[in-house]
């Protein structure tokens, strides 16, 4: 049945909502539990449930997430018509780069005319989830539908947050709220809504006609959520909503910048709710040829200083000596010094943390000097006055920071 689906991966954002972890990256681009792209969940998920024919389309700086694609997801056959391809913003049907996720998916509506599929599955490149799409489709297939919407409960509180999805009893979608503040709940559960998971599965014919008709539409922001699918429900289209929790309960948009730092928190939690162990659904990426985690033991003046890791993270090439690393996230190629402290925190590639110094509750991206003694984390109003910092208090120091001493 895989055969007969193409998939778009809509990579092109610019995450606002990230800065400054996006000031030189696409948001799926960005780094994630140590090992990965945020992206390579989305193109895991696709691998794993047997789909490989895939359009990945990116526009913002987008060479970073151009070129670990390119490296690490080499993993389909050419020859059986498989395919993982990068197509950059390329204004074939005008002078305009993509105006929404719709417009995205309409300026290369020639690649689902050159593929002819029978379903056409469109995904978000920044979210953190495990999915098998074939039972998506398999759904899909036998209501009939039109177009499916996957979607996930979440709390009726939370409603502003989301797409919000009013179904009837027999889980067909009768309607559509963006982000409201009286949402429709679930049919006998008052205290819950269905949120629109941002993944649709097209029945070709269907959206190639919504997608001409949204076209021309002057008023039209070209927006999947905004758009499209409440157009469909007013013209009585036969739209499925796919209950997503039959599968799993956990599933994160990692667009927010407090959003991503709790999902990696959530890594490292005694019972990780997303486990990247799972042998029976494994996580793909580009790995680089660095060498095993070394945990070194210092000596002065007698006295032995251990390296020490809890709860956490290690990605090769990390070097431990005589710091202690606790609840956090290292990406390769971190070195932790004698004496310091790395609590709560996610640290990425290259970052030295310097002897004696402390770091929680932060994110510290690459190529960053962690000067001895530093403190980042503890005082709140001295770190604004250098960083960023978000609503929760979580401090961000950007990419190749100069932290003076």
């Amino acid at each position: 049945m895989s055969k007969n689906v193409l998939t778009f991966i809509l990579a092109g954002g610019r995450g606002e909502r990230l800065h400054p972890l996006t000031r030189d990256r696409a948001k799926p681009a960005v780094p994630f539990g140590g090992n990965y792209r945020i992206v390579d969940f989305t193109l895991s998920n696709c691998i794993n449930s047997g789909i490989r024919r895939i359009f990945v389309l990116i526009q913002y700086k987008s060479f970073s997430l151009q070129k670990h694609i390119l490296a690490g997801w080499d993993v389909v056959s050419t020859q059986l018509g498989e395919f993982i391809d990068v197509i950059p913003a390329q204004q074939r049907l005008g002078e305009d780069w993509y105006k929404g996720t719709a417009d995205a998916i309409y300026q290369n509506i020639y690649a689902i005319s050159d593929h002819n599929p029978d379903m056409v599955l469109i995904l978000a490149g920044d979210h953190l989830y495990k999915m098998d799409y074939q039972k998506m489709i398999e759904a899909h297939v036998k209501a009939k539908a039109d177009v499916t919407v996957s979607c996930i409960k979440m709390p009726k509180n939370e409603s502003t947050a989301f797409g919000v999805i009013e179904v009837n009893k027999e889980g067909f979608i009768v309607g559509f709220q963006e982000k409201p503040q009286l949402p429709k709940t679930i049919p006998n559960d008052p205290e819950k809504i269905y949120a629109s998971m941002g993944i649709y599965l097209f029945s070709r014919k269907v959206l190639v006609n919504e997608l001409e008709r949204d076209a021309v539409d002057v008023r039209s922001e070209h927006d999947f959520g905004k758009n499209i699918i409440p157009k469909m429900v007013a013209g009585k289209k036969k739209l499925l909503a796919y209950n997503f929790g039959e599968q799993s309960s956990y599933w994160r948009d990692l667009g927010t910048r407090d959003a991503y730092y709790q999902a990696n928190m959530d890594l490292v939690r005694p019972d990780p709710p997303f486990d990247l162990y799972d042998k029976t659904w494994p996580l793909r990426t580009y790995y680089s040829h660095y060498p095993p985690v070394l945990m070194r033991t210092l000596r002065e003046g007698g006295t032995e200083i251990s390296g020490t890791v809890v709860d956490s993270i290690i990605a090769p090439g990390c070097i431990i000596e005589g710091g202690k690393v606790e609840s956090s996230v290292l990406s390769p190629l971190v070195t932790v010094k004698k004496h310091a402290l790395v609590q709560d925190s996610v640290i990425m590639e290259g970052v030295i943390v310097g002897a004696g110094s402390q770091i929680k509750n932060a994110i510290i991206d690459k190529q960053v000097t962690i000067p001895p003694g530093e403190k980042i984390g503890y005082d709140l109003d001295v770190d604004r006055k250098r960083f960023a910092v978000t609503t929760s208090g979580i401090v961000i120091v950007a990419k190749r920071t100069a932290i003076e001493s």
